[in-house]
Formats: C-alpha cells, sequence, structure tokens
C-alpha cells in the first residue's frame, strides 16, 4: 500500500500548483513552502522540533525556513495553501475523472482504514490526523493518504532510532541500498561530502558498509530489519480495514497513481525512494 498512497501524498512536494500556492500565501522558496507545508499541522513549531521530528536534514536547512514562515503565513494559512495547491494539481491530473464513483470509494475506504488510528508516539501522524477533513472527496483522499503517509514516517524514524541510527546514517545506509543516489539525497537533505563520509565512516566501524560505501551482508540485513520494522508498525489500518477491502483499495488507486505520474506530479526519480511507475521524467 504504501507506494499507492505516498504517490497520492507526495503531489504537495512536487506539482507546480503546490509550489505556486505556497508562494501565493507569502512563503519564500521552496523548502520554505516544504517545512513549513508539513510542519503546520503542528501548529507554529521551531526548528529545533522539526529538525528531530523530520530527522534527516541538515539544521541549518530547516533553520533557514522556521520559524521565519510563520511570520509570513501563520499554520492556518498555510494549511489553506496546502490544500489549494493539492486541489489545483489534482483537477489539472484528472480532469472530468475528479468526479468519478471510484474517487468517492477510495475516500470512503481511506476514511474507514485512518478511523481510529493509534498515533501515539507519532506526532506528524497524530497533528495530520487531528484536522478537519475536507467536503470533496479527491481532498479527502488525499488527506487519508497524508495521515497514513506520515503515520508509517513515524514510525519508520521509531525503527531507525531503535536501530541505533541518526538521521545522516539512515541517508548513508539508504543509499547504500541502491534506493536512492547519494548525489539526489545529499541534495535534498542539505548535507556536505564532509558530513555524509563522517557517517559512512560511523557505519564502515559498525561493519554496515564496505570502505567504498557498498552496504555489507551485516548492513543489508540490518536495513531490510528497519524496513520490516516499519511496515509491521504501519499494518494496524490494513488488519482493520480487512483483507479484501484492502485489495480494493489497491485497485482503486492504481490508475490514480498512474495519472498522478503521467501527470508529472511526482519527480523520477526521488529523494523518497517512491518508485514512480510511469510518465515522463523531470
Amino acid at each position: 500500500m504504501w507506494p499507492r498512497y505516498e504517490s497520492v501524498h507526495a503531489v504537495t512536494y512536487f506539482a507546480d500548483e503546490c509550489a505556486a500556492a505556497f508562494r501565493a500565501a507569502g512563503l519564500k522558496g521552496f523548502w520554505m513552502g516544504y517545512f513549513a507545508g508539513r510542519a503546520a499541522p503542528m501548529g507554529a513549531v521551531g526548528p529545533a522540533a522539526v529538525d528531530a521530528i523530520f530527522f534527516n536534514f541538515h539544521p541549518g536547512r530547516v533553520a533557514r525556513a522556521l520559524p521565519d514562515a510563520w511570520a509570513l503565513a501563520p499554520p492556518e494559512r498555510v494549511l489553506d495553501a496546502r490544500l489549494e495547491g493539492v486541489d489545483g494539481a489534482l483537477a489539472r491530473i484528472f480532469g472530468p475523472s475528479l468526479s468519478d464513483p471510484a474517487m468517492s470509494r477510495a475516500a470512503a475506504l481511506l476514511r474507514a482504514a485512518v478511523d481510529g488510528l493509534v498515533v501515539d508516539g507519532r506526532p506528524l501522524g497524530a497533528a495530520n490526523a487531528a484536522l478537519e477533513w475536507p467536503h470533496d472527496d479527491h481532498l479527502m483522499v488525499w488527506q487519508a493518504a497524508t495521515i497514513l503517509r506520515e503515520h508509517r514516517g513515524d514510525g519508520h524514524v521509531t525503527a531507525l532510532v531503535e536501530a541505533g541510527l541518526d538521521g545522516r546514517q539512515a541517508l548513508v545506509s539508504m543509499a547504500a541500498t541502491g534506493r536512492v543516489r547519494r548525489a539526489m539525497l545529499q541534495a535534498a537533505r542539505g548535507w556536505d561530502d564532509a558530513a555524509w563520509d563522517e557517517a559512512a565512516a560511523d557505519l564502515v566501524a559498525r561493519g554496515w558498509l564496505t570502505p567504498d560505501g557498498a552496504a555489507t551482508a551485516a548492513g543489508a540485513a540490518a536495513r531490510r530489519a528497519i524496513e520490516d520494522t516499519t511496515d509491521r508498525l504501519a499494518a494496524a489500518p490494513w488488519a482493520r480495514l480487512g483483507e479484501r477491502l484492502t485489495a480494493e483499495l489497491s485497485d482503486t488507486l492504481a490508475p490514480m497513481v498512474d495519472a498522478i505520474a503521467a501527470g508529472g506530479a511526482v519527480l523520477d526519480p526521488n529523494p523518497i525512494g517512491l518508485p514512480v511507475p510511469s510518465g515522463p521524467p523531470r
């Protein structure tokens, strides 16, 4: 299910309409829109908390966006802009099919999946789950996907911390799997070569990497265990929904994900490590 709802959620990062909505709200530049847009459900939170919760960004990149963003647009305005951007992007991508019965069915199934979701210890999942539901089906689909995404992401951070990794080491170990290139992760998260190499040296000493940055057998197994823990911690919505309805939801979302990719609303490749099923590279 992760590639399904992650693709829906990720529109907020990559679609032109979303960037334009954040600019119209008064935010300056991509990263201010990113940090404010993602953090806004938690209120006017400061850079230290966001650095800890988002986990793997260079602190300086966070501090250049927050708290200045809140003086330009308070969280309530940022939340409105977030939905305005998503609304515009999905309207362009889906066109008349925005009102198809499949969208309504997806909204109903996703809301059933997140109904009663336990968010203890999951700050981003909890903050998004506490927001009021939008009225339109396609925005319900996006908001439910966002709740699921952030709930899973909070659990992923828990798994990484339990494995003894900090944010930089998590990125280095991810690059070693081959899912995302080192250059893309460094550029997206703000770490220079010296900081990256320091984290890599720690993982070499731990036996997770070879000196040339490849994953050892132990490192590959440890990373797989982290992903397995993440999946286990994210399983509750699908256990609640049940196998049959989960399969129906997956089938319902599949053509939507294809349309999002074809509409260029998710970068391919991307620093999330999200597989993009189709659509031109951007």
